[in-house]
């Protein structure tokens, strides 16, 4: 058997491949279109994709698809065979350059927010030569962006690379002044955290909520939840491990930079974190990951659940989106160094993180907004839903330090003594960490903890990049008119630190002192997805992408509507779920339950002339009150379903808002009846698998 260091990236057409297969000048100008983004010539395409096709056919793929990233939050694929008939019944494998380079799906049906109409069908898909090609299943998939006709971003990839340019261009500038000409590229990196939940198939198959939403929409609290922490790191269970290193496996030969897997918080929760890299790889990569995810569980008959909040009362399912940027000569940007304070270049850099995430933080927290995250934040170690950034007790001295103009003097780092003599002493980190906080620096890197489960790498990382690419402009434009470099820049970071100090909290995020501070510094609280929203089609938002040349008003104001419909559909859809589920399996149960208890009393009086029936009667009282009431919600609800279909197609921000005020109560209130009843009727009567029967199942 291979081990992982022979089989990592055989399925990929990664920068070995290519060096062995393309003719040395063909190398070299397509590394100069991967390193620089210089155009790439027709007849290199041609070379490039008749090598890309033999290499691809040797690992017997027979198909080819341009794999890209629509606004659905997954991907999308067309896959055509390399096969072109040359007469006489025969035929020749062929791939040209320009197949490689441009495709042409449908752009109607997939989401637009209105940029495409049925009768205005055309797309086209554009190779994206930074991420490398890759073979799934017999099919060469080739990374893609995706455009309109007219050239409107319609997918995920095309503004993050637009927002990757962005800041390349303007960290540069910064680099520059810094006497750094070495640096021909910075590179936003990223290593995405997946935590996800394991259950069995045979059970999630018998969930209609689960098949159609992701997430539960009722179940008693089980006897035993979380509150032990006994999974949390704990051992793998068998079932669970041989998933993980089947997964493993997979994602290595695709070039994925899994490392790290471990049991989460909840019962049947579960995490992947990857090495850090390219933030556009990145992003591939995760997508990836999430379809392998599914895929792998299922061939150990387990579901994997990937919505933000599939069990009520349990820690959530987060997507860590971990941030930094990074020069082509291997310097890490955000790295402090041992004397952090001294570090002008870093300091620089942290406080126009900082004020990047003060000034556009109600963007950021948009771009995290999605119906699964709202059953998610604001507990369970999720963070807040008030965007504040965590710096650590020294980075906070130090920048307050340069604020009083005082000299900052660097503490003797302690050692942690643990109180056993045969176990060595160690340095203690500079800070601890912060697991409320919704955007954490960790040592080297911005920790954005906000993002759920099931959400694109590139929504978070776009905002990240844009906002940090303007506030970099604003600093270089400021330095570079500068008469005295060191002086401008020690005013500029003093000043920058003094006017955004505010987004800076080091404390628990929960606490509701925090709540009425946050308040009283000014700081807003988006807190539910529709409350959000907007804000990515603000003036204010509008106005910065604009700027950095990420997002046309267009685009922006067509991606909010996106949003928007896609809140209220996935609402509805719940609603529709849960109403199907308590009128087909729910009521029946109830009724089977209560014709039992009525038989067995009726049974007892016949043949028992002392019984009594106390036990019986309060039961059915108990039934028949908590029915009633389930049937008053369950009308309840199916008057704001039908009142909402009112808007329906023409109004995104109305038919979101309706649902928001009106669906999610009225489901709430429906969800409260059926786990009262699931607590009082017969297991043998409750028709589907419950709480402690799923979280325990694959064990």
């Amino acid at each position: 058997m291979k081990n992982s260091k022979e089989t990592f990236g055989t399925q990929v057409f990664n920068d070995a491949a290519m060096q062995a297969r393309l003719p040395q000048g063909v190398y070299k100008s397509l590394k100069q279109t991967i390193a620089r983004g210089a155009p790439l010539a027709h007849d290199i395409a041609d070379i490039v994709a008749n090598a890309m096709k033999e290499w691809a056919v040797e690992q017997g793929a027979t198909h080819f698809t341009h794999w890209f990233q629509p606004m659905t939050g997954i991907t999308a694929e067309k896959h055509e065979a390399f096969l072109t008939p040359k007469g006489g019944g025969r035929v020749i494998l062929s791939f040209s350059g320009a197949a490689l380079v441009r495709g042409e799906p449908d752009a109607s049906s997939l989401p637009s927010g209105g940029l495409r109409a049925t009768f205005e069908a055309r797309g086209y898909t554009v190779w994206d030569t930074t991420s490398y090609a890759f073979i799934k299943e017999g099919t060469l998939y080739i990374p893609t962006a995706f455009c309109g006709y007219n050239g409107e971003a319609l997918d995920m990839k095309t503004p993050l690379l637009r927002s990757m340019e962005a800041l390349n261009t303007q960290a540069l500038r910064i680099l520059r002044l810094f006497g750094n000409h070495a640096v021909n590229r910075v590179r936003p990196t990223v290593g995405a955290e997946q935590e996800y939940f394991l259950i069995d198939k045979d059970m999630y198959r018998q969930r209609p909520d689960l098949v159609y939403c992701g997430r539960t929409l009722f179940g008693g609290k089980p006897p035993k939840g979380q509150e032990l922490g006994d999974h949390y790191f704990g051992k793998l269970l068998p079932r669970v491990s041989a998933f993980m290193t089947e997964l493993d496996a997979e994602l290595w030969k695709l070039g994925v930079y899994a490392k790290t897997k471990h049991n989460e918080v909840a019962p049947a929760q579960h995490e992947l974190a990857p090495v850090f890299t390219s933030v556009n790889v990145a992003s591939d990569h995760n997508q990836l990951t999430m379809e392998l995810l599914q895929r792998v569980a299922d061939r150990h008959n387990l579901a994997c659940l990937l919505h933000e909040k599939p069990f009520a009362g349990l820690n959530g399912s987060g997507k860590h989106v971990n941030w930094s940027l990074t020069t082509d000569t291997g310097t890490n940007l955000f790295e402090p160094g041992e004397t952090p304070h001294e570090n002008a270049q870093f300091l620089l850099f942290l406080v126009a993180a900082i004020q990047a995430v003060d000034e556009y933080a109600d963007i950021l927290r948009a771009a995290s907004a999605n119906p699964g995250n709202d059953h998610r934040l604001n507990g369970f170690e999720a963070p807040s839903t008030i965007i504040s950034m965590f710096l650590g007790t020294e980075l906070t001295a130090i920048l307050e330090a340069l604020e009083a103009k005082e000299e900052y003097q660097s503490p003797e780092t302690p050692k942690v003594e643990i109180g056993v003599t045969t176990l060595p002493h160690f340095p203690r980190d500079t800070t601890d960490r912060n697991r409320t906080s919704p955007f954490a620096f960790t040592g080297n890197k911005f920790e954005f903890r906000m993002p759920g489960a099931s959400t694109s790498v590139a929504r978070p990382s776009i905002v990240l990049n844009t906002a940090m690419a303007d506030v970099l402009s604003r600093f270089a434009d400021t330095l570079e008119s500068a008469e005295d470099f060191k002086h401008a820049l020690d005013k500029l970071v003093r000043r920058t630190f003094r006017a955004h100090k505010r987004i800076v909290y080091n404390g628990n995020n929960y606490a509701t002192e925090w709540h009425e501070e946050a308040h009283a510094r000014g700081l807003s609280h988006l807190p539910r997805t529709v409350d959000a929203l907007p804000a990515l089609c603000s003036p204010a938002s509008v106005a910065l992408f604009a700027r950095q040349q990420v997002f046309t008003e267009t685009e922006l104001t067509a991606r909010c509507a996106i949003h928007l419909e896609n809140y209220a559909k996935t609402l509805r859809i719940e609603a529709s779920t849960l109403i199907e589920i308590v009128k087909t399996q729910i009521i029946p149960a109830c009724f089977h339950y209560q014709n039992d208890i009525a038989a067995l009393v009726e049974h007892k009086i016949e043949h028992l002339a002392a019984y009594d029936s106390a036990l019986e009667r309060h039961t059915i009282t108990q039934m028949s009150t908590l029915s009633a009431e389930m049937l008053d919600n369950l009308r309840a609800l199916e008057a704001a379903l039908h009142k909402g279909s009112a808007h329906d197609g023409n109004a995104p921000a109305e038919a979101a808002l309706h649902a928001a005020n009106h669906i999610a109560p009225a489901m709430e209130q429906l969800r409260k009846s059926v786990d009262a009843l699931e607590t009082i009727t017969a297991k043998k009567h409750w028709p589907l698998p419950t709480y402690g029967m799923m979280l325990y199942s694959v064990g």
